[in-house]
Parts: C-alpha cells; sequence; structure tokens
C-alpha cells in the first residue's frame, strides 16, 4: 500500500451496485473502488453489495470480479491487495423488478441504518423508476441515502421527465446523482481551474478575442455487441445530449458566485437555457448526420453499421454528427461551437479547442501562409493535458520566418504517477456528498429541450444519415459545416 496516504473518507458506507455482474461494473466501477482501497482512500468500514439475478455464491461474485481488475489494472496487479479489497465484496441475488426480493436486500443493511448509503442502478433505463420505488417501499431509503443514475435519463424529454417524476416521489432531488463520467475527466475538472483562477484568460474569455470553439469526441471502435441499445439512440442521443453539452456548458458558463453544487450548475443552466434552437430549415444547415460504412482501419477490414454481427434490419440511425451550435448571451453572441461525435473515426479523440481572433493587423505579411490563430487545446483523451498553439520565429540568421509552435502541459509528465479513472473521482464524490460534477434534473430536462429540435427537425426535413467510410472523419458534409465559415476541423499532430 502507498506509504503517507491519508484516509480520504472517515464515515462508513454501503454501496449497492444494480446490475452488479454487468459491463459497466466489470470494466469501470468494481475496478475504481479497488483503485481507491489500494491507495487507502476508503474507510475500512465500508461495504460493496452487489445485486443481479444470477445465482452465484459471494465467493463466485468475487472471483469474477477478481478477473475483471486484473485485466482493467493499468499498474501491476497485487494479489494481497486484492484479497484485502475482496473483504468488503458482498453478492445478493435478486429481481430488482420484484418487491418481494427486496427483503433479502434489507437483511443485507439491517443494522446500518445511520450508514451513508449508495444505491447505484448500473441497469437499463427501464429499470429506474421499478428500482427506486422498491427501494422506498420496502423502507430502503433513509436520510443518507443517495441514488446514482447513469445515461441515458429518457429518450426525449417526456421520457426523461416521467423518470425524474417517478423517482423524485421516492427521493429528493439532493439526494438523486446523475453521473457523467465525462465530469470527472481530469481535464474537464481543470477547465473550471483554468478559467476562474488564472488572470491570463478570463479577460479574452469571450466574443472580444474567441473566433470560434470545437468539440470533438471521435471513437475508433464501432457499435459491436451494443447494436441493440445503440440503434435506439444514436449519436445524438447517445453523445451530444450529456457528454458534449456538459462539455458545452463548462466552457460557456458565467463564473459562479461560490464552488456550491447549485451555483455552479445555476450557471450551466443558465447555458442550456441560452442555446440557439433549430427552427425550420435551419437543421438543415447547422448539422450533419452520418451512418459509417464498411473501410478499413489499422490495416484490418471492418464491417459498415448495417453488417455489424448484431445488427438488425436497416436503419437510419445516425453514427455520427456534427453541429453548428450557438450561445445567445452578451459574452457569446456570434461565436460558433462546432461539435462532432462519431463512431469508426481515424482515432480516439476527445477534445476542446479554443481558437482565438488573429491579431487586426498583419505586420509579418511576408509569412502570411505561416500565419495561424492562436488556438487553446484541452486534451480529455487520450494523454490528457493542455497545449497552447502559438507562432515563434524560427531559429538563425536571414529571411525571418514563423512557425507555430507549442506550450505543452502533459499532466502524465507533470503530475506523475496514474492518472485516475473518472470513476474514481465521482464515486468519491457520492460517498462524501457532494454533488456539483452530477446533473440537476432542470439541467437534463433542458438538454433534452434543445435536443429535441434537431430531433423534430431532421424529421421534419427527411435528414436520413449521409453515409461515411469507416477510418474518416465522417461525412464530407462535415468539412463542409465548417469550412463554408472560412474555418478548419483541428487535427492535432500528435
Amino acid at each position: 500500500m502507498p506509504q503517507g496516504k491519508t484516509t480520504l473518507i472517515e464515515h462508513p458506507f454501503d454501496i449497492v451496485v444494480f446490475g452488479g455482474r454487468g459491463d459497466l461494473a466489470k470494466r469501470k466501477l468494481i475496478p475504481a473502488l479497488f483503485h481507491l482501497d489500494v491507495e487507502n482512500r476508503l474507510p475500512p468500514d465500508g461495504r460493496i453489495i452487489a445485486v443481479s439475478r444470477a445465482k452465484l455464491s459471494r465467493e463466485e461474485y468475487r472471483q469474477q470480479m477478481r478477473e475483471a481488475c486484473t485485466d482493467c489494472e493499468l499498474e501491476k496487479f497485487d494479489p494481497g491487495a486484492w484479497d484485502k479489497f475482496a473483504e468488503r465484496l458482498d453478492y445478493v441475488a435478486l429481481d430488482g423488478s420484484d418487491p418481494a426480493h427486496y427483503e433479502l436486500l434489507k437483511q443485507a443493511l439491517a443494522g446500518r441504518e445511520q450508514v451513508v448509503r449508495v444505491f447505484y442502478l448500473a441497469t437499463a433505463p427501464d429499470l429506474f423508476v421499478p428500482v427506486a420505488t422498491n427501494l422506498a417501499a420496502a423502507g430502503l431509503i433513509t436520510p443518507v441515502t443517495r441514488l446514482v443514475l447513469e445515461k441515458p435519463i429518457g429518450h426525449d424529454l417526456a421520457s426523461a421527465h416521467e423518470i425524474n417524476a417517478a423517482i423524485g416521489k421516492a427521493l429528493s432531488e439532493q439526494q438523486i446523482y446523475r453521473i457523467d463520467h465525462y465530469l470527472g475527466k481530469e481535464t474537464v475538472q481543470n477547465l473550471m481551474v483554468l478559467r476562474f483562477a488564472n488572470g491570463l484568460f478570463e479577460p479574452l474569455w469571450n466574443r472580444t478575442h474567441i473566433d470560434h470553439i470545437q468539440i470533438t469526441v471521435a471513437e475508433k471502435v464501432g457499435v459491436g455487441g451494443r447494436w441493440g441499445y445503440y440503434d435506439k439512440a444514436g449519436a445524438i442521443r447517445d453523445m451530444v445530449q450529456n457528454h458534449m453539452l456538459q462539455l458545452v456548458c463548462l466552457v460557456a458558463m458565467e463564473p459562479p458566485i461560490t464552488l456550491d453544487a447549485d451555483a455552479v450548475r445555476d450557471e450551466k443552466l443558465k447555458v442550456l437555457k441560452s442555446l440557439m434552437p433549430m427552427r425550420g430549415a435551419d437543421v438543415a444547415q447547422l448539422t450533419v448526420r452520418g451512418q459509417y460504412r464498411a473501410g478499413t482501419m489499422d490495416g484490418k477490414a471492418v464491417p459498415g453499421y448495417l453488417e455489424e454481427p448484431d445488427a438488425g434490419r436497416a436503419s437510419d440511425t445516425e453514427t455520427f454528427v456534427a453541429i453548428k451550435a450557438g450561445v445567445q448571451n452578451w459574452r457569446w453572441a456570434g461565436v460558433p461551437f462546432y461539435l462532432r461525435s462519431g463512431k469508426r473515426l481515424p482515432s480516439r479523440t476527445s477534445e476542446i479547442v479554443v481558437q482565438f481572433r488573429a491579431p487586426p493587423y498583419a505586420l509579418y505579411p511576408e509569412s502570411a501562409g505561416a500565419i495561424h490563430p492562436n488556438q487553446l487545446v484541452m486534451r480529455l483523451q487520450p494523454n490528457e493535458g493542455i497545449r497552447l498553439l502559438m507562432l515563434n520565429k524560427q531559429r538563425g540568421p536571414g529571411e525571418l520566418r514563423l512557425r507555430q509552435t507549442a506550450l505543452d502541459l502533459s499532466f502524465n509528465e507533470t503530475f506523475g504517477g496514474r492518472s485516475p479513472d473518472a470513476y474514481e473521482r465521482l464515486l468519491l464524490d457520492v460517498i462524501r456528498g457532494r454533488p456539483t460534477l452530477f446533473m440537476r434534473v432542470d439541467e437534463v430536462e433542458q438538454a433534452w429541450r434543445w435536443i429535441e429540435t434537431i430531433l423534430e427537425g431532421w424529421d421534419r426535413e427527411g435528414l436520413t444519415p449521409k453515409p461515411y467510410t469507416a477510418g474518416t472523419w465522417g461525412p464530407s458534409a462535415a468539412i463542409a459545416l465548417i469550412e463554408r465559415d472560412g474555418r478548419t476541423w483541428h487535427e492535432d499532430e500528435e
């Protein structure tokens, strides 16, 4: 165990993971809790109870999670550390939709009513309401209970409102934690620090000095294995409505009065309310839908969306979306926000690019071809860090030449050690009762209101996805979306 670490949480807790044998639990939740335990960030009296329908013994479940943590461990797996952590793990077999089964969970939690109690719903969304209702009916909701909901929360505004209203009958809003793992990423957390703790950037963070903003969330993988879920969602519901709009909020929000959770979320809500709605035929000019076709990636042939092994019938679901958005307020009027996200793109990249305006006068006209606007690039993944692209004089005598160079802050090189997974931070915040990095109900529903203006426009205008070859940056229309404004998508040379 690392020396010199201090336990960040002193009070005991019980975390009950519904869907405890699912993909999220295996890949993220249990490994994150294991890392926290290895780093001595969990108190001794902290239990993890997995819930699933499968009939397993406690030891069988522990063995399954040991294998999962061995595969997910970034550093050398320590069997001794695992044995210590495994003592926290318990397992209860029950059907979350059956009220009669909750007596088993009640028995597992008996005598610990004063302990912080976290119910993490790593389940399909259609179980959110039944589980919350059954927990309340069984008397398992205490004043120190927190309920964590994974995305997606609803399929549209109506369904999101229905879920939120039903769960709101079982728990107070202060007890509900709607998680978006992007908000736990180091670079995302650092965005507010960069903006509000550095006098260099705050005076420049407005329409006078910023030309435009790009947000890209690109994935190399397709949707194999998740076709059934993804075909009901598409890129705009799976990525834009939650992850990307949260990034827009953090880039565009006004400084909160304090770092209190509601003060921060009030400012984010103002951004969502300021998003320019897509009216009439605007949606055809300001958005692009795409769907990947078969292609080659890393030298290997990959199938198209409709040829994936688990694909169903023909579908017009988008696997790529690009949007030119606008924030209609005093700070950002006239500054476009270009968003793009998709599957089967050339690289796995998530980044925010802030492009500043060019100097007002060309003092170096002979170097016009080398003039590039300053860009602040915040990389979320991979290689988390911040780069400031700027012009400098090339070394040497003779003719003066300019060259774009970078001030590069790599979090790994600067801070060293292992970069914690986003779920580690977010799970700690849930246990400690810190909701700042979680979405409030009005944020979720306001995001859906804006997304629905696009969805309705696509239906009204009959806009179906344009094909793009796997391994490319989406349909050519996505390039045209930004280049007809005299701008271009950022492509990092790293």
